[in-house]
């Protein structure tokens, strides 16, 4: 597992990570919108890598302030779905964070979250054309 703020990041690392976030958010699930928020360069990027060196998990950790952090932009490569990996990306990050954790999941993957201790913390949105609910872990 490799953590890095922004500023830390490599050239190529930042490369591989935002190809990875673009090819499943905006081309995978065909999801035109602004990949590249604002947020990146206030948080701290947290992913994993195969043995061939690709990437086969990530996430971005942010503070939400008042002692909550808000995990992002979760994703495993689609060559890498069903090993693990990011389960086991997501169960290293949370041992590692006292407190509250939020996060924006996708209908489709809320089973996944829930067995990591989150539950639905609100009513159910539409970003970009997916549903999404708002899911806590206190």
């Amino acid at each position: 597992m490799r953590r890095a703020r922004f500023d830390e990041l490599t050239a190529g690392d930042l490369y591989d990570l935002l190809a990875l976030r673009v090819r499943v958010f905006v081309v995978e699930q065909d999801c035109a919108f602004q990949e590249l928020d604002g947020l990146d360069a206030v948080a701290e990027h947290v992913w994993t890598r195969g043995p061939a060196g690709e990437i086969t998990a990530y996430l971005r950790v942010l503070d939400e302030g008042d002692g909550v952090v808000r995990l992002g932009r979760i994703v495993t490569a689609p060559e890498h779905r069903g090993t693990g990996a990011g389960a086991a990306l997501v169960r290293a990050v949370l041992a590692g964070i006292e407190g509250p954790v939020v996060l924006g999941a996708q209908v489709r993957a809320q089973g996944f979250y829930e067995r990591f201790g989150f539950a639905v913390d609100g009513p159910g949105y539409d970003e970009d054309g997916i549903p999404h609910v708002p899911m806590r872990r206190s």
